[in-house]
């Protein structure tokens, strides 16, 4: 496993743009090797602000009709509903473009969480295929980053961070809403590229934990990120990356 890739910007909208820029490089990549982009998308303040970039002035950068689009996790209500990371990635990215419903991978949050997560699970094996015990190689996962060193909806000291078998489970977390959808681990760790998007100085202490600290993903989850035969990418602003002494 190679160290993470650190990239700091100047400031949250510098990072927007590398990562809307390095996004579209990766999908340019992805389809010219194998003919499709599988982009694994977050919610967060932080994405949102890349992905209406992407739908916008990085346009034309992408040929979208060869993306696919999953979710890392989701909160457990109604793809409507404010809280949902699918709302925002429709409002900000997905309904700016001409997709098929087919490209569209969404985790129901709005069904009951177990059963959910299963036929989420079944979604991957579906598109991806694979053998019994094999996981999904997304070409991209974005993530962010909590106060907590929370993860997707990995939380400190949930068992969903040793899970090694399943592909998707439903877990409750201290944080509202409590009831969500994540990926886990294993998943994660089978990617092609992670990309951290991190922004402002509120997250300064959590980001030198998971990069500096101690290793402990129990107690900073983000340290679990760690792919096998895969590249992580941290984009950070100047003052997320503030407390790090190598920067």
């Amino acid at each position: 496993m190679a160290d993470p890739k650190i990239i700091v910007l100047n400031d949250a909208d510098d990072l927007f743009v590398h990562a809307a820029e390095e996004t579209a490089h990766i999908a340019g990549e992805s389809i010219c090797t194998h003919g499709e982009f599988t982009l694994c998308l977050s919610g967060g303040s932080t994405p949102a602000a890349t992905y209406d970039l992407l739908a916008t002035r990085f346009h034309l950068s992408v040929d979208w009709k060869e993306v696919q689009f999953f979710w890392g996790d989701e909160r457990c209500v109604p793809p409507d509903d404010p809280e949902s990371n699918f709302a925002m990635a429709n409002r900000t990215m997905l309904s700016k473009l001409a997709l098929k419903p087919d490209q569209v991978h969404r985790m129901r949050g709005e069904e009951e969480p177990a059963r959910a997560a299963k036929a989420y699970e079944e979604e991957l094996r579906k598109h991806f295929g694979g053998a019994d015990g094999e996981f999904p190689r997304f070409d991209l996962i974005m993530l962010g980053l909590g106060d907590n060193r929370h993860t997707a909806s990995l939380f400190p000291g949930d068992s969903a961070l040793h899970e090694t078998q399943r592909m998707v489970v439903a877990v409750e977390v201290d944080a509202a809403p409590r009831k969500r959808l994540t990926l886990t681990p294993p998943v994660i760790n089978n990617a092609q590229r992670v990309m951290f998007l991190v922004a402002g100085q509120g997250k300064a202490a959590a980001v030198k934990d998971v990069l500096e600290g101690p290793r402990d993903p129990d107690k900073f989850p983000a340290q679990i990120v760690a792919p096998h035969d895969g590249e992580v990418i941290w984009m950070l602003d100047t003052a997320a990356a503030s407390l790090l002494s190598r920067r």
